[in-house]
């Protein structure tokens, strides 16, 4: 068969085909309303693969062949969001909603409509089309810059790969994944041993960030259209305009509950699906009022947050009564010690419910919760399950009053209760329950900055038993590490490179690092300056720590409560023993050649980490500055910048890109 000699017929056929499934898909997946058997719509996708791999040079990328493909990501690229994606403000009664509309009407001298639209539950998303082809898609991320997702947006069948008219367009959508899909993925999960997802919202992020495509493939996920955020030669005068265009073009769209002019209607509307919501087959945590006129949207403007024209009206909590068992404790990752209320299992906000967080201490005292009550239960954010209050008429006197453990049920150490905080906390460095956040705080950048030992990598020297604590990091061998999952021979060694050079970080970066309770990094440098070696500090009194400026009571019996603990001084021990800096150096001062220079950096830097910038930059005299302004000389620009940036050459100041600041340093 000659693949390069293709002819009008088989490219005319491939076409047709391809027309025929997208018919299809809009069919089952937008409209819930097949009409050929799968087994037919089965042959016509193997039809158009056989000849796709017959001619390769027929393959495109908005073809129905190509939802799954290019195999596994190692990362998720930084997308820049050309409008940002704002988030709401919310209501959570009719007084607030009618607040808003007063607001609304005070700003607007004519009449105005509001449109009404259920809030999906989801995972907002944007999606970028260029002449009618699915060119690009990522998450919302921080409203400015999100992950590109491309890959896994394909596998989802109600997204069309190709519209219906060549528009150049960016939308906005919530995906999610069906309460039905949801408690499915669940009980497979649970029969495979993993760890059950908290809800369908949970399930749709996780699947979307999974870096193998055809893992978001197997999950049904499903999307709804909300809006345009730019389109090229069409100018649209309301929101339901847009609505009905989008739904011409092949989208899912999301439903249009209502369009009025009075905010009692909407108040009604919104109480009603309180209990309607139930019904659906998907999740929704309120109802999204909209002003529809996109011309009375630009007179009323946004925050710097969300759009003044908009508003969320957000659900109450489903609550049920149930009984609580136990009350049981749960070590957290950072040594706080959490109270669980252990219940009487009950189908609650979607998923049934077995435990329930009482938060700390106090929380139980306060509502006078007690082992044995029976309680009414609602899930936070409809997330995560708490105790709204125990039902005292219903009990009977075999109620047990529960008192908070003094030390650990994981490693024995001692609990601590920092005065002024609620969190008791476990003071042991090796215990089991905290280690692995231990650890990855231990190798990040600001803390011993092990370049190479992300949480994979520490996930799997944890589940291999070749470590226990981060002393256990120095004794690693190569021998040890070859045969790990992605690690060859020149990886190995330049994680071994790597732990080698954290050994002199510091006395500043080590304090840091162990993760003590109230000091951050810039405690643990005031510290470091102070005591100059670490066995100074471990032997300081509280009146001697109490003199350091910005050293407060809670700080000070945090760093004395974790040195008094056994286990913190042998693992400080075992630091000395491997050969780690445990005093301060000082710094090369290398001139005032910077003198009086003040600087702002913006962006993400590939060359230089901001610590190491801060530091080059003050070893000169110069100064690094948090925000923009006329004082400021020079602003740092790295990839993405933001706002900054703008403001930067709104006031005219110099832009130094990496290779400028390289040479800079470089001179001086």
């Amino acid at each position: 068969m000659d693949r390069d000699n293709i002819s009008n017929d088989i490219a005319k056929r491939v076409e047709e085909l391809r027309d025929e499934i997208r018919r299809h898909d809009y069919n089952y997946y937008v409209l819930d309303s097949p009409i050929i058997e799968d087994f037919e719509y089965d042959k016509l996708l193997r039809q158009l693969q056989q000849l796709e791999e017959a001619y390769p040079k027929l393959v495109t990328s908005d073809s129905p062949t190509q939802r799954v493909g290019g195999g596994v990501m190692n990362e998720f690229s930084p997308i820049a969001h050309a409008t940002p994606m704002l988030s709401l403000s919310n209501a959570f009664n009719g007084g607030e909603l009618k607040a808003f509309d007063r607001r609304i009407a005070q700003s607007l001298n004519d009449e105005y409509e509001y449109i009404v639209e259920p809030k999906i539950d989801g995972l907002s998303v944007s999606l970028e089309y260029i002449d009618g082809i699915f060119s690009r898609g990522a998450t919302r991320g921080d409203g400015t810059v999100g992950e590109d997702i491309t890959l896994n947006l394909k596998t989802i069948r109600s997204i069309p790969l190709r519209l219906r008219e060549p528009h150049t367009l960016i939308v906005r959508g919530e995906v999610y994944l069906p309460k039905d899909a949801f408690l499915e993925l669940n009980k497979r999960r649970k029969d495979e041993g993993q760890a059950l997802f908290a809800n369908p919202r949970n399930a749709a992020a996780g699947s979307l960030r999974q870096l193998d495509p055809n893992i978001t493939a197997a999950r049904p996920l499903d999307i709804f259209i909300f809006s345009i955020e730019s389109i090229e030669g069409k100018d649209f005068k309301t929101h339901s305009q847009t609505l009905k265009f989008l739904a011409s073009q092949n989208f899912k769209v999301v439903p249009i509950v209502a369009i009025t002019k009075t905010m009692d209607e909407i108040i009604s509307i919104c109480e009603t699906w309180i209990e309607k919501r139930l019904e659906l087959d998907y999740d929704i945590d309120g109802m999204v009022i909209k002003v529809d006129s996109f011309a009375q949207r630009n007179i009323l403007g946004s925050t710097t947050r969300s759009p003044r024209w908009s508003i969320a009206f957000k659900f109450p909590a489903e609550q049920k009564e149930t009984k609580i068992e136990d009350i049981v404790i749960q070590v957290g990752r950072t040594g706080v010690l959490t109270p669980t209320a252990v219940l009487t299992p009950i189908f609650v906000a979607g998923s049934t419910v077995g435990r329930a967080t009482l938060h700390n201490e106090d929380y139980i005292k306060e509502k006078d919760i007690r082992v044995g009550d029976t309680v009414i239960i609602q899930k936070a954010g409809d997330i995560i399950p708490e105790v709204v209050k125990a039902l005292k008429d219903k009990r009977t006197g075999d109620e047990r009053i529960f008192t908070m453990p003094t030390h650990c049920p994981e490693c024995g150490a001692d609990v601590v209760r920092l005065e002024g905080e609620a969190a008791s906390r476990c003071t042991g460095n090796a215990c089991p329950a905290q280690i692995r956040r231990l650890l990855i705080h231990f190798a990040s950048r600001d803390a011993m900055d092990i370049d190479g030992m992300g949480p994979a990598i520490i996930d799997q020297l944890l589940a291999n038993n070749l470590i226990s604590d981060a002393a256990d990091i120095y004794s690693l061998k190569y021998d040890e590490l070859i045969g790990l999952e992605r690690m060859g021979e020149k990886s190995v060694n330049n994680l071994l490179d790597a732990i080698e050079a954290s050994k002199d970080r510091g006395l500043d970066r080590l304090l840091f690092a162990l993760g003590i309770p109230l000091v951050g990094v810039r405690v643990a440098g005031i510290l470091a300056d102070h005591f100059q070696d670490i066995d100074k500090i471990i032997d300081a009194k509280e009146a001697e720590l109490l003199k350091i400026d910005e050293i407060g009571e809670k700080i000070a019996y945090g760093v004395i409560s974790y040195f008094r603990e056994e286990q913190n001084l042998e693992l400080i021990e075992r630091f000395k023993n491997a050969g780690l800096r445990l005093s301060v150096k000082e710094d090369k001062v290398v001139g005032e050649s910077l003198a009086g220079l003040r600087f702002v950096i913006t962006g993400r830097l590939s060359r230089f980490t901001r610590k190491e910038i801060k530091s080059e930059i003050e070893n000169r005299g110069g100064r690094i500055l948090s925000n923009v302004s006329g004082n400021v000389d020079y602003i740092i620009v790295g990839e993405s910048p933001g706002s900054k940036l703008t403001r930067a050459e709104e006031l005219g100041l110099k832009i130094l890109d990496e290779d400028a600041l390289e040479g800079m340093l470089t001179r001086t």
